[in-house]
């Protein structure tokens, strides 16, 4: 680096302008050149309006309406598919309600007739049950009267026997028969 230091040598740019255009100022101000430059001007802006005005506006204007005419269109195509739609919806709505008024009709109407043959089977279990009741008791009250009939048999043998093993004399069954007789209508 120390010796490419030493032999580089300071270049310097110098520009050359012709000596036609020293003094001489901002060209489009100059005064010879000023009225046609003004001539150019007004050509080239008449050409670009006729152009803008006949081709390039025109076609502009007929895209821009052709937008304006497609967004209309589609704006009305989504309307009417908008109310399509709810009208699906209001439809989907009405049946959908429909059914649940169905369903609950058969619901009670299921549910009336479970509890109307409910109401019959424990009817007939109830009388089935009563019938059973009564022949119940009728066997309870025979059996009750037969026990009665043999307890004061027996009661009256026991009493005979545990006097005579306390006394060594046997008791005349008349007599044992009215003690027990009188104890048990106690």
């Amino acid at each position: 680096m120390a010796l490419a230091q030493k032999s580089a040598t300071q270049i310097e740019s110098v520009e050359h302008v012709p000596t036609s255009e020293h003094g001489r100022g901002f060209p489009p101000f100059e005064k010879q050149t000023f009225a046609s430059q003004l001539l150019w001007f007004t050509l080239t802006f008449v050409v670009l309006y006729l152009l803008m005005s006949r081709v390039a506006l025109p076609r502009i204007a007929s895209i821009l309406e052709d937008r304006r005419r497609h967004i209309e269109s589609d704006l009305a195509e989504a309307q009417r598919l908008k109310e399509a739609s709810d009208a699906a919806i209001a439809a989907h709505e009405k049946a959908l309600a429909e059914a649940r008024g169905r369903a609950q009709a058969l619901a009670n109407e299921t549910r009336e007739k479970a509890a109307a043959a409910a109401e019959v089977r424990r009817k007939e279990v109830d009388a089935k049950l009563s019938t059973q009741i009564a022949e119940a008791e009728k066997t309870i009250a025979g059996t009750r009267a037969a026990a009665m009939t043999n307890v004061s048999g027996i009661a009256s043998e026991a009493a005979t026997a545990i006097v005579e093993r306390l006394t060594g004399i046997a008791p005349r069954s008349q007599e044992v028969a009215e003690a027990v007789g009188g104890v048990l209508k106690r």
